[in-house]
């Protein structure tokens, strides 16, 4: 009898084990419906509030933008200063939110729990000092973090599953969303940016929604957004197929290259200058002298201004593209504060406006699909880039831009500009 015992044990066990988690999935099953529609106004109530936030960061970087250039020759120069103070807040105040991004990817991957309310005002100023000066950085990274944060303080109200990383999710997508006024987008690179590969599904309702008040609530607010439609209509034989394919091709190597660059800068002057306050104001006093020297500061900034000559037919120089890119990977390896999406813009479009004559396309047409493609290659994400194109540029060219950003994505997936990005297939391997 005891053997007997001994050898079915086992077996009522896992019968007992499996029947608890059959009834645990269908209670959860049951009880999914009211969840949702509880995440769901959260992330209303998300998508509001971070929707104020970047109405007030953007809306003050602007203006920022404005002083800066009516003062160039006034601030630019102390740049080294403005880096030295950005340093002093981060050591005195930042605490673990000195990490930005890696912080919220820590979070996303369970290796950390709390995201400090005050990496909010201290992400803020240290950017907006940044661009006051003139540094070359953009502004994506700081609105992710920051919807982030407020979000995942409602995790606290919820107890299921993997509510953390679902909370994470909803304030990445109502950050970027709320900034850039590109919803869509925004949803696909808050599911896809964390780990390479793998869409984080779970988070996709409320994410949506938070993403859209976040876009209407600062465009009611008075943000501005980019738009510029681009009227083209292909038809796409094998020789418009390789052309799509060499440029995304070209501009996943650009993409890789900034991130390339960036790591190998962010080591070597961390190596070379262990002193972050000396680091940041030699780097600092050096970048003053050539943003002051090639063209009147036109490389400082979000490159805005490399977007718009890229669109309208002004003057885009065969140089430009690198030179934004060799300055942005600086300013943000020196320490400075930013993000780097709006610079992969400005690269990105530039070099489009450049080779579009040797593929014989439209300029604005190669401008929009360097502008999104570059941008995809080095945040090794696919879906936003496409739906970037497609609500800033127009629907019309969803499946050219397919094409293009397919190739630019497919060129390298091991690296990412953000340092912590998982890869899903290496994981499973």
């Amino acid at each position: 009898m005891d053997l007997m015992l001994k050898v079915i044990r086992p077996y009522v066990n896992k019968f007992r084990k499996e029947s608890h988690m059959l009834k645990n999935i269908k209670e959860s099953y049951q009880h999914s419906y009211f969840l949702y529609l509880k995440l769901m106004a959260v992330g209303i109530i998300i998508g509001l509030i971070v929707g104020v936030i970047d109405m007030i960061f953007g809306r003050g970087l602007l203006l920022i933008g404005d002083i800066r250039k009516e003062y160039l020759y006034c601030l630019v120069p102390f740049l080294a200063l403005a880096g030295v103070l950005i340093v002093f807040i981060y050591q005195k105040f930042a605490g673990k939110t000195s990490k930005g991004m890696g912080l919220i990817f820590e979070v996303g991957h369970g290796t950390e729990n709390k995201i400090p309310l005050r990496l909010i005002p201290i992400v803020s100023i240290a950017t907006w000092i940044t661009h006051l000066f003139g540094g070359s950085a953009g502004r994506e990274g700081v609105a992710v973090q920051l919807g982030a944060t407020i979000s995942h303080k409602f995790n606290k109200y919820f107890d299921f599953p993997n509510k953390s990383k679902i909370f994470l999710v909803i304030g990445m997508a109502a950050g970027f969303g709320g900034l850039f006024q590109t919803p869509i987008a925004a949803l696909f690179f808050a599911l896809e940016v964390l780990t390479l590969g793998n869409l984080q599904l779970y988070a996709l309702l409320p994410a949506i929604v938070s993403s859209f008040v976040a876009s209407w609530t600062s465009a009611f607010l008075g943000l501005e957004k980019f738009n510029h439609f681009v009227n083209t209509n292909f038809v796409v034989t094998p020789l418009t197929f390789v052309k799509f394919a060499i440029l995304g091709i070209i501009f996943g190597i650009v993409g890789n290259l900034f991130v390339y660059l960036q790591n190998f800068l962010k080591k070597y002057l961390s190596e070379k200058i262990k002193n972050s306050y000396y680091r940041i104001f030699v780097i600092g006093i050096l970048l003053s002298i050539v943003f002051l020297m090639l063209h009147e500061g036109r490389y400082t900034g979000l490159g805005t201004n490399l977007i718009e000559n890229s669109f309208s037919g002004k003057q885009i120089y065969m140089y430009d593209w690198i030179l934004k890119l060799i300055l942005t990977t600086l300013t943000l390896s020196a320490g400075f504060q930013g993000g780097e999406v709006t610079p992969l813009f400005s690269i990105g479009a530039s070099l489009g406006a450049v080779i579009a004559v040797f593929f014989g396309l439209p300029i604005e047409f190669v401008a929009a699909a360097g502008y999104i493609s570059v941008f995809g290659s080095a945040t090794n994400t696919l879906l936003a880039p496409i739906f970037i194109g497609g609500e800033v540029f127009g629907f019309n060219n969803l499946p050219y831009f397919v094409i293009i950003v397919v190739f630019a994505y497919l060129v390298n997936r091991k690296i990412s500009t953000y340092g912590l990005q998982k890869n899903y297939f290496e994981k499973e391997n």
